[in-house]
């Protein structure tokens, strides 16, 4: 079996190539690459590594014919365009907790600077001077401090600034009560925040919707003397009204780790009162930058050798250990995906995945994704599970999954329902043993078989002396019959075929065998 090879183009701890090594990747490792140079052999790797430096663009990714994952070593995914990534079936993973502590302590730091204005004291101290009556600081104890964004690092400074004694309010809509109340703050809305925080720090990713949240607007609406932080992304915050802010002295202090252009060679911030800043260094620490070296490796590894998905932000999460008893289930859901895009035609608007039994206790995300993957192959051949949802929705279909508590008399089964302009057509599968993928009812008719290679499909009047002619049909043509499934809703009525085949049935043969007596319906299959 061939290694999955990987590209690491960023600087990165050492001990992240060895990872991979030992988990069975080959890797390279090629910082500093041009952007024309990592177009150029980019199509060698299924895998790529990369830190802030290295932008993936639509470039690369048209040249990425064999990449199947790109592994940030941080948090933020800025210079990864995501939406092309996923539409060409690329996983993007980021490491959200690797540097989570760091970039808290940061903003700690850049706190207690604020308060105290160290930087300007320790610049002009060093200078000669000796300025002790023009610095007045301000204690952080008792003071509120408002955090945007509640997440993984914001709950970290929570807590560090609860250990100073601050009280915390927090403004995310992602915040739920129960764990507003587990991190130990308040939870209020943006206008209250504003005017209520004497500090406020920012801790939320870059998106439509927290894009310039600290407008020129907000800003006016923040308490006199407020002093604010941002470790988190550039962007976040109007620069050029933050400034006027900063010189009217409304806002007494300001502190950026991140700017909205970078690297920052000029910005209306410089040169302001009570102003620090430094070049991007949240993540800046030796612990820190080995944890998200090895995470990324883990991560990719996982996912390239064991099929686990970690911490992705175009596919659901699915751990390496929960891959190896999915995996049948996901490869019955793409069969009947697959079946029932094959089968169904016409303006296709919903499809529905229901589970039940075992695998109503499973992870459904996956498993719809699967699904998905099989279905939109009526589509594109180069679907798999990252893009097949974004192109159901570039197609405007309506996807849900239901799970069934009922017991039925298989013990784990998936149905897959699609709504057609002529109702809704249904498959449904089952698992004979623990990883075996079989058919089991299909557009209402039980029938038993397993979706493999090259399949016909037929739907016929049920008399006798059919199986004859489509019989003799096949062999007159050379087509060598695997397998043959029969079902039937009522004798004498309607009556289904599906049999399997050695090779492809040429169009001209199902067109004979359309032309049969009794054939309503021949579709040929492939899985």
């Amino acid at each position: 079996m061939t290694k999955p090879k990987v590209l690491i183009s960023d600087k990165m701890d050492p001990n992240a190539a060895r990872i991979f090594a030992e988990r069975g990747c080959e890797v390279d490792v090629k910082p500093g690459m041009t952007p024309e140079e990592l177009e150029a052999c980019i199509g060698e790797y299924e895998g790529l590594a990369i830190r802030s430096s290295t932008v993936v663009t639509p470039a690369i990714l048209a040249a990425a014919t064999r990449l199947k994952v790109i592994g940030r070593a941080g948090i933020g995914v800025d210079n990864v365009d995501i939406p092309t990534a996923s539409a060409h079936g690329v996983v993007v993973m980021n490491t959200p907790f690797g540097n989570s502590i760091t970039t808290a302590e940061h903003a700690i730091a850049m706190i207690m600077a604020l308060a105290r204005q160290i930087p300007e004291a320790n610049a002009r101290t060093q200078a000669g001077e000796w300025p002790k009556s023009a610095f007045m600081g301000v204690e952080v104890t008792g003071k509120t401090l408002g955090l945007i964004g509640a997440g993984n690092i914001g709950s970290i400074v929570a807590s560090r600034a609860q250990g100073l004694r601050m009280k915390v309010i927090a403004f995310d809509p992602f915040l739920t009560p129960d764990r507003a109340i587990e991190i130990g703050v308040e939870k209020v809305d943006l206008e209250t925040l504003l005017a209520r925080a004497d500090f406020i720090t920012l801790h939320t990713p870059l998106t439509d919707e927290t894009r310039n949240i600290l407008s020129a607007e907000n800003l006016a609406k923040t308490k006199q003397g407020v002093r604010i932080v941002n470790c988190a992304r550039g962007g976040l915050i109007d620069e050029a009204a933050l400034a006027e802010q900063l010189a009217s002295g409304h806002i007494a202090g300001a502190a950026l780790d991140v700017f909205a252009t970078e690297p920052a060679k000029e910005s209306p911030l410089f040169g302001q009162p009570n102003f620090i800043c430094t070049p991007h260094l949240g993540a800046s620490t030796t612990e820190a930058q080995v944890n998200v070296a090895l995470q990324v490796a883990e991560q990719m590894a996982d996912y390239l050798v064991d099929g686990g998905v970690s911490n992705a932000l175009n596919m659901p999460s699915l751990s390496a250990e929960e891959a190896p008893k999915l995996r049948p289930y996901m490869a019955l859901a793409e069969k009947l995906g697959s079946l029932v895009g094959q089968l169904a035609h016409g303006n296709l608007t919903k499809i529905s995945i229901e589970r039940e039994g075992a695998a109503a206790e499973l992870n459904g995300k996956p498993i719809t994704g699967a699904v998905l993957a099989g279905f939109m192959r009526r589509y594109s051949e180069s679907v798999n599970m990252v893009n097949a949802p974004y192109l159901a929705k570039e197609r405007g279909l309506e996807v849900s999954d239901v799970r069934h508590e009922r017991e039925g008399i298989y013990q784990t089964l998936l149905r897959v329902t699609v709504a057609t302009e002529q109702g809704d057509r249904s498959v449904a599968g089952t698992l004979f043993g623990t990883d075996s993928p079989r058919l089991v009812e299909i557009f209402g008719v039980g029938i038993e078989a397993a979706l493999e290679g090259h399949m016909l499909y037929i739907v016929n009047e049920d008399a006798p002396g059919f199986i004859g002619r489509i019989g003799t049909l096949l062999g007159e043509q050379g087509i060598n019959i695997g397998t043959f499934h029969l079902g039937r809703r009522e004798a004498g009525k309607e009556a289904t075929l599906l049999l399997s085949v050695d090779a492809p049935i040429p169009a001209e043969v199902v067109k004979q065998a359309c032309a049969l007596q009794g054939v309503k319906l021949a579709i040929p299959l492939a899985f």
